[in-house]
């Protein structure tokens, strides 16, 4: 059963982060950096959105795009529990437009290396672009810029717990072929959900960007500034090559 299809689970195994500080930074990237002033937010392939949700409860008009309908409600559903109003948009993020354009849209933890193809890819940033105001930020978090380190490849695994539940989670990345900077990233997740055992598994074949092709391609659209790499932790630039990472750009 793919993981993406239980959002509950989903959520507890990626409940380790500190969502309140990470929407902390992405207010300070948006004081620093943005051209605009920010009313509303698009949260792109955002799953259970917990960072849109925050953002949401500070006061923003909220978007979250995914193109499963599984997360999507899942994501309606804990939006109504906290009192508060999200759009959700079922989309392709490679090929979407909004109705209402966003002034600051962010993709969380290296979503954007599924897309695949290069085409896909153009594709995805003119999709952004046509749903971003000029002056508008787009951020993008844990691009796999550390190719040539150590830890690149091979395996990490970590345990969460809440409310009964036990979610086991490993995550293990392979070279496929190395001519077409193609990946298999292999996500599994053990759950004991108050006794109950699941084995959820989903492979995927995802397509490795590197730094400078990818700062290339944002300045051959012509649609985006491209304004750094920084920390993932703080609006600092980075100073070497990070798997914690965050890429920003801004609308022309």
């Amino acid at each position: 059963m793919p993981v993406y299809d239980k959002p509950r689970y989903y959520e507890i195994a990626f409940s380790f982060v500190d969502i309140e500080n990470q929407v902390d930074l992405f207010q300070a990237f948006i004081e620093e950096h943005s051209k605009r002033a920010v009313k509303r937010v698009l949260d792109i392939g955002c799953g259970p959105a917990q960072q849109l949700r925050e953002m949401v409860k500070r006061g923003y008009e909220g978007v979250g795009l995914d193109r499963s309908p599984e997360m999507l409600g899942y994501l309606t559903e804990r939006a109504e529990e906290s009192g508060v109003t999200i759009e959700t948009v079922q989309a392709d993020m490679t090929r979407f437009r909004l109705d209402e354009k966003a002034d600051f849209a962010f993709i969380l933890m290296d979503t954007i290396g599924l897309i695949g193809s290069l085409d896909k890819f153009l594709s995805h940033i003119d999709s952004v672009a046509g749903s971003l105001n000029s002056g508008g930020l787009y951020l993008i978090e844990n691009m796999k810029l550390n190719w040539a380190g150590d830890e690149f490849f091979g395996s990490q695994s970590w345990t969460m717990e809440e409310d009964g539940v036990r979610v086991e989670t490993t995550y293990s990345v392979e070279l496929v072929d190395a001519l077409a900077q193609m990946l298999r990233e292999t996500m599994t997740m053990e759950i004991d959900d108050q006794g109950e055992h699941t084995v959820l598994e989903e492979t995927m074949e995802t397509r490795m960007i590197f730094p400078q092709e990818f700062v290339t391609l944002v300045e051959l659209k012509g649609e985006f500034e491209f304004l750094g790499w920084f920390e993932r932790s703080s609006t600092r630039r980075l100073d070497e090559a990070s798997q914690d990472n965050i890429a920003l750009l801004r609308r022309r």
